[in-house]
């Protein structure tokens, strides 16, 4: 049986394969707020848009916002299937969530969680947990990376004038 945590991950694992789905990185949130309901959801669309700021988190946030009516999202959390990056923690901060739960860390993206201090903005502390389905979450990314390289290693071979994400351009 899965607990309150599991929950939240398991619909933000559901929007990370969303995300890869449409060829972008497997990233999904979700926001919660104290009554337990979900009420911002989002996943990666960086490719999509062509923004950089079109991160899962960021996404979760805006639709929460928009939900309850007000930028202030004190006493919610945020469940993301990646540690999140510096832009996106900053967002949390402002946002003034109260918990982070990851599922796994991001050492070349990530903000870095375990190894540094996190700044209160609003003198209010944001409790930070990370490993929640975990070997899932590391899954999905392993998975859509592995495909990744595989399209770029049959790009190779073709030449057939593939990008270096290894999509074949001429195919869309």
């Amino acid at each position: 049986m899965m607990n309150g945590n599991e929950y939240y991950m398991h619909k933000a694992l559901e929007l990370a394969k969303r995300a890869s789905d449409s060829d972008e990185v497997p990233v999904g949130a979700v926001v919660v707020n104290q009554e337990g309901t979900i009420i911002g959801n989002g996943h990666n669309q960086v490719e999509a848009k062509k923004v950089q700021t079109a991160h899962a988190e960021v996404a979760a946030i805006e639709q929460a916002a928009q939900t309850i009516g007000d930028w202030r999202l004190d006493g919610c959390s945020i469940y993301i299937t990646l540690e999140p990056c510096r832009m996106c923690m900053g967002l949390i901060q402002l946002s003034r969530l109260s918990r982070v739960i990851y599922a796994v860390k991001s050492p070349r993206f990530g903000y870095q969680l375990d190894n540094m201090a996190i700044s209160s903005v609003y003198k209010k502390d944001v409790y930070i947990e990370q490993g929640v389905c975990a070997g899932e979450a590391q899954h999905v990314l392993k998975q859509f990376f592995q495909q990744k390289r595989e399209k770029k290693d049959e790009c190779k071979k073709a030449r057939s004038g593939c990008d270096r994400e290894g999509i074949d351009r001429a195919a869309k």
